[in-house]
């Protein structure tokens, strides 16, 4: 599992030259929901499962905060509906 840096509403991972290499974005509704709305996966990493990786570290928080999440994002959407047994409980 990569490690991810939390910033401000994302959870993104840069290289040693501080180029950003993995990102997920997501903008906060109200107190209980936010939108998952960008996953961006440098070319260099594609086919590793990090955006994967970048969705689960999202609804993982969101659960620990107690929010639901509605998946704009086409790669999160169909995340979700992919894997119904991992994300049903979080989904919006």
């Amino acid at each position: 599992m990569m490690e991810f840096v939390r910033g401000e509403n994302r959870f993104f991972k840069e290289d040693e030259n501080g180029k950003l290499i993995a990102e997920v974005t997501w903008v906060p509704s109200g107190d209980s929901l936010v939108i998952l709305d960008h996953t961006f996966v440098d070319e260099s990493l594609r086919g590793q499962g990090i955006a994967s990786q970048l969705v689960e570290k999202v609804a993982d928080t969101m659960r620990a905060e107690g929010k639901k999440i509605t998946a704009t994002c086409p790669f999160a959407k169909a995340e979700f509906e992919r894997k119904p047994e991992k994300y049903d409980d979080i989904k919006a």
